[in-house]
């Protein structure tokens, strides 16, 4: 389940007065999608608001959704954020954004700034692990309790379901942080500014725009360089997925992923090739886009937190 700080009794209550209206907001890195929205994944309205500085974004929000809270009670409230996030409820600052690489967003108070402005029952995740649990609920990873959703977007996150739930331990997921082989003769240091050239710092949006420099991505064809770096990078990232964890689908989405169709097979390809037979591998894709596509996102909060609810 979604890391939550919620009262049990209230969210008892909510399901039994038939109060299901959500609010579900999802932090990226460049944009935030807030979501009114149903259990059972009905949407009743959206909007949209740029991620720019922590107080102007979090009050853009809270505009949002106090109009929606105006109109009618909210019955609950899922937050499924970019990251590190703090999860342990126990915790003094469950709820912030820890070290994260976006800038002026460390230590920023996400969470409990929201719970506390409309008092119900809240959960909070990463934004990936709202993804891999809209996904689980609604989309391509439906019936399936071991699998991955990895995004390829201003930075790389990964949402690691197990057993059908995100895994816990230290923190969350963050295996798109990892170190990789390069390719030989490449020694771009990478955009990450923790770990350079990590699987972020050389397959996200970011690094792909700052190694290609003035030119667009959008204009760079398929069979450009920079994209043999970005699939041995993600390749790598999937065979440590399915190596570590056995997961039976790894779903890729994310604007890298979304606008670039021709990557994804051939991530699939790599992977299989550096597998190299010692894993018994589906006889299917194992690399697939998200079934929802680009919804899996605002989705993410809403699956958490009727997850939330259920389980209360």
């Amino acid at each position: 389940m979604a890391g939550s700080v919620a009262s049990l009794d209230a969210a008892t209550s909510i399901m039994a007065n038939g109060a299901t209206r959500i609010a579900g907001v999802e932090l990226g890195g460049t944009k935030c999608v807030c979501t009114l929205a149903t259990a059972d994944g009905t949407i009743l309205d959206q909007a949209t608001v740029p991620t720019t500085t922590p107080d102007a974004t979090l009050g853009a929000i809270e505009r949002t959704l106090d109009g929606w809270a105006g109109a009618a009670a909210l019955g609950a409230l899922g937050i499924a954020s970019f990251g590190p996030v703090r999860l342990d409820p126990a915790a003094s600052d469950w709820g912030h954004i820890t070290s994260t690489s976006k800038p002026g967003w460390q230590q920023t108070d996400v969470g409990a700034r929201l719970r506390d402005r409309y008092g119900v029952p809240t959960a909070f995740d990463t934004d990936v692990n709202g993804a891999a649990l809209a996904e689980a609920r609604w989309g391509a990873a439906a019936g399936l309790s071991d699998f991955a959703y990895v995004t390829l977007g201003t930075g790389v996150g990964v949402g690691l379901i197990v057993h059908g739930r995100p895994t816990r331990g230290i923190g969350h997921c963050e295996i798109g942080h990892m170190h990789v082989a390069r390719l030989a003769g490449d020694d771009w240091p990478g955009s990450c500014p923790f770990h350079g050239d990590c699987v972020e710092g050389l397959a996200s949006g970011t690094a792909i725009a700052a190694r290609l420099g003035d030119v667009p991505v959008a204009s760079v064809s398929a069979d450009h360089e920079v994209w043999d770096g970005v699939v041995e990078t993600v390749a790598q990232l999937c065979q440590a997925v399915v190596l570590a964890t056995g997961a039976a689908r790894i779903l890729i989405g994310g604007g890298v992923a979304g606008g670039q169709p021709f990557l994804l097979p051939r991530v699939e390809a790599r992977l299989r090739a550096i597998i190299a037979g010692y894993v018994e591998l589906p006889g299917e894709p194992l690399v697939t886009p998200p079934g929802l596509g680009d919804g899996a996102g605002p989705l993410g909060p809403i699956a958490m937190t009727a997850a939330m609810l259920e389980t209360a």
